[in-house]
């Protein structure tokens, strides 16, 4: 299994919380898109197999991009790779671009799968983060993105500051109302060099609260299992046979290509990253060469990714596959470590699958750190 990874670096404006790669200037947008065509032909034979099962555009706001853009992409990506006859083709959009229009031009580009980034629905939260969008488009956009596709995932954010936990069953019961397949959420975290960290530090936004947004996240998943959804990733909940399969496919190990500014790709040994700066990568791609660093994982590199993005999962830490892919040493440092976990309640074995409980989930991150195997 395949995927590609197309990244759109270019926002209408800066979300206070991120901290991906992205220029709200779209003056070198169609410059920049000829050039991720380039990168996709200079590229074409690092994945092993030219059959692709995933296509992903993220960013950035990949719903910025025009009918012809998306159709010059479309048309470098089938020259240069064969796609599985029922490819998974997602395009992550912002409610504020999502047109009746735009929706007709992405279901026509071939895209059948929508993950549209709503985040609240409520207008203190969204003016909080500087989100483009407001409540009403928020809803809007999903009751015509229903019109053109079935498969339609939302992203929300918990543990907002001052979010209380009858405004969050608020946002999760209007979610629900809208009868979609699938749902990503997420903590927000506070990362270096964000608008919200520094709002944070001069007391302009109260800090965030780990004990608030726990309280969160037990109230997801108690009321999205009551509604038949799948808790199949940390913050990923769907509908039987509407889990994304690109996010699956990574979480998994599969090999993934990642085309633009910043964009990472893996191939099961090396990692590589494009430059995160979009007039130096058009340079360079312009001229025929790759803005790119690369780093070989060490086995234990791989065996910390695994149970990193294993330990995640519903589907857990495959006790033999460790022996098998990384040996006996790390099989028996993961059981020794594992055991202390266990005793606290955080973990359980079961027929050599080790996962998390519900208690030990939202801390799967931190868990995953203590089962690392450190040279």
């Amino acid at each position: 299994m395949s995927s590609l990874y197309i990244h759109i670096p270019f926002c209408k404006q800066a979300c206070h919380y991120c901290d991906f790669h992205f220029s709200t200037s779209i003056r070198k947008k169609g410059e920049l898109v000829n050039m991720l065509c380039e990168e996709i032909r200079l590229r074409k034979n690092e994945l092993p197999g030219k059959q692709l099962d995933t296509i992903y555009f993220g960013g950035g706001t990949p719903s910025l991009l025009s009918s012809e853009e998306l159709k010059l992409i479309f048309d470098a990506i089938s020259v240069n790779f064969e796609l599985r006859e029922d490819v998974e083709i997602t395009l992550e959009a912002n409610p504020d671009d999502l047109t009746l229009e735009n929706l007709k031009t992405f279901k026509d580009a071939g895209i059948n799968r929508l993950s549209i980034g709503v985040q609240s629905f409520f207008e203190e939260d969204l003016q909080l983060m500087n989100r483009a969008h407001n409540a009403k488009e928020a809803l809007e956009s999903i009751q015509m993105a229903k019109q053109f596709f079935e498969n339609i995932s939302i992203d929300l954010i918990y543990g907002i500051p001052g979010m209380s936990k009858e405004r969050w069953k608020a946002n999760i019961q209007t979610a629900l109302s809208l009868e979609l397949p699938h749902f990503s959420c997420y903590a927000l975290t506070i990362e270096p060099n964000t608008a919200l960290k520094k709002m944070i530090e001069k007391g302009k936004v109260k800090p965030v609260d780990d004990e608030a947004a726990r309280a969160h996240f037990d109230i997801l998943t108690t009321i999205l299992k009551e509604e038949g959804f799948v808790h199949y990733e940390f913050s990923n909940y769907g509908k039987p046979g509407y889990f994304s399969e690109n996010n699956t496919a990574y979480w998994f190990g599969k090999p993934y290509l990642g085309i633009g500014p910043s964009a990472h790709s893996f191939d099961g040994k090396y990692r590589k990253w494009n430059i995160s700066n979009n007039t130096l990568y058009i340079k360079s791609i312009e001229k025929g060469e790759l803005s790119l660093e690369q780093e070989e994982l060490s086995v234990t590199d791989r065996y910390n990714e695994y149970v990193m993005t294993r330990l995640r999962t519903m589907w857990g830490i495959d006790i033999d596959e460790v022996e098998e892919r990384f040996g006996i040493t790390y099989k028996t440092h993961l059981l020794n470590e594992a055991s202390k976990e266990i005793e606290l309640g955080l973990l359980v074995l079961n027929e050599e699958i080790l996962t998390a409980t519900q208690k030990g989930k939202f801390l799967s991150d931190g868990i995953a750190s203590n089962l690392f195997f450190i040279n």
